[in-house]
């Protein structure tokens, strides 16, 4: 038995699942999950040696790579003089002044420890500041795990209506849109406009594979709240920092009321953060009535961790290797016949596509426009490539991330071992 395999084992005695996580479990691809022991670069190596070039990057934080120099030596001297203040500090100051204004429309943050905590708060300063209940959520998109936004989610709930212990009182104040469908946007404020308080959506929706949404629709949907006095949230969590320092925001040209943040701005340590105007964000306590707080919000480490990151990320060099590294990918998947790839930045999705040749020449923009039989062809290929010593992530929904530590030589054996897998 493998050492992994003996962990599993120990693991499901004290812990649901025997992980902290549920796409950790590999119950979407099979067999029993991998335990890290450490990862450096573009690596990762297991409890029994083997390693693996990883492309899941953490699920998306670590932008240079894991264990990158500068950001560790951050760290290490941020954990010298200590890791927990319960006070006030000068990181998230200073990480908070480089966000507000290379990002001018993001007034004012608050940090937090999630991406869940971002958006939970930003769903409660949106109803304080509109005085109305509902909110619009878009089927497949993933905000986390409050109770409003567990309801057709993304990867973790992929297929499942509603989390066990929501309420039905809860649902019922959260209007589930499908994407990529304007007319579904403009008949619910028609119909409840005078109550929506906001909508909520990933602008590069990427938990439920990865799903472009159009910048016609996103500017639609702006236009729309604006017309109705709603307030529109992005949840950049994934794709903030990643699709440039601005994000989608900045590509689209749209100022979101509200932003929410995670990943990145952490360093791959665990962060959230929301961000909107100044008369926004006032309402948030102490300023405000809107109660928000967190013992371990602005934890020195993230902040530095953070900083470090969003530093090293601000003259634009890593986002041009990234562009590099990325177009080789494409033009390497492109032409594979039984196989589909959808790009944006950094981000990717591989799609095996029986009698298909090579990619779509529209990506899916909703889950009801993935390929029949992705789910069930995932598993297989996500052992070939394990097998190829290529680390996916271990769900047919979730999608890979390119970092700068990963090389040209990494892409081309990315490329070749796609290319090697069996047509489904």
């Amino acid at each position: 038995m493998s050492e992994s395999a003996k962990l599993f084992e120990r693991a499901l005695h004290v812990t649901p699942g025997g992980v902290h996580s549920p796409v950790r479990s590999f119950a979407a691809v099979g067999g029993q999950p991998l335990f890290i022991e450490s990862a450096h670069g573009a690596r990762l190596i297991d409890a029994d040696g083997a390693t693996y070039t990883d492309y899941c990057m953490a699920f998306g934080p670590l932008i240079f790579g894991h264990a990158d120099a500068d950001v560790a030596a951050t760290v290490h001297a941020a954990i010298d003089h200590g890791w927990s203040f319960g006070a006030a500090e000068r990181w998230s100051l200073e990480l908070a002044e480089l966000i507000t204004t290379r990002i001018p429309w993001a007034e004012q943050i608050r940090f937090v420890n999630s991406g869940t905590e971002a958006v939970m708060s930003a769903v409660r300063l949106a109803r304080a500041a509109t005085g109305r209940p509902l909110i619009i959520k878009f089927a497949g998109c993933y905000h986390g795990h409050s109770d409003a936004m567990l309801i057709e989610a993304g990867s973790g709930m992929a297929g499942v209506p509603a989390s066990g212990g929501v309420s039905q009182a809860t649902a019922s104040e959260t209007l589930i849109l499908p994407l990529n469908d304007i007319a579904a946007v403009a008949k619910a404020f028609t119909e409840h406009g005078d109550r929506i308080a906001a909508a909520i959506i990933e602008p590069l929706p990427a938990n439920y594979g990865l799903l472009p949404q159009t910048d016609a629709y996103l500017h639609e949907l702006s236009r729309l709240c604006r017309q109705y006095s709603a307030l529109l949230i992005f949840d950049e969590v994934i794709s903030g920092f990643r699709c440039g320092f601005g994000g989608r925001a900045e590509q689209l040209g749209i100022e979101p009321d509200l932003v929410t943040w995670g990943k990145i701005i952490g360093g791959g340590f665990p962060v959230g953060a929301f961000a909107g105007s100044n008369a926004l964000m006032q309402r948030v306590a102490p300023a405000g009535n809107v109660y928000q707080a967190g013992t371990l919000s602005a934890n020195p480490v993230a902040m530095r961790a953070g900083l470090a990151t969003l530093e090293k990320l601000a003259n634009g060099e890593a986002y041009e290797k990234l562009k590099a590294l990325s177009e080789q990918l494409h033009r390497g998947l492109q032409h594979i016949p039984h196989v589909s790839v959808t790009q944006h930045d950094s981000l990717f999705w591989l799609r095996l596509t029986p009698g298909g040749a090579g990619e779509m020449p529209e990506p899916p923009r909703a889950p009801g426009q993935i390929p029949t039989g992705h789910a069930t062809s995932y598993p297989r290929w996500f052992r070939h490539m394990l097998n190829a010593g290529i680390y996916l992530p271990p769900s047919p929904h979730e999608v890979g991330f390119l970092s700068t530590a990963h090389s040209s030589d990494d892409i081309r054996a990315l490329i070749a071992a796609v290319a090697s897998m069996p047509p489904a």
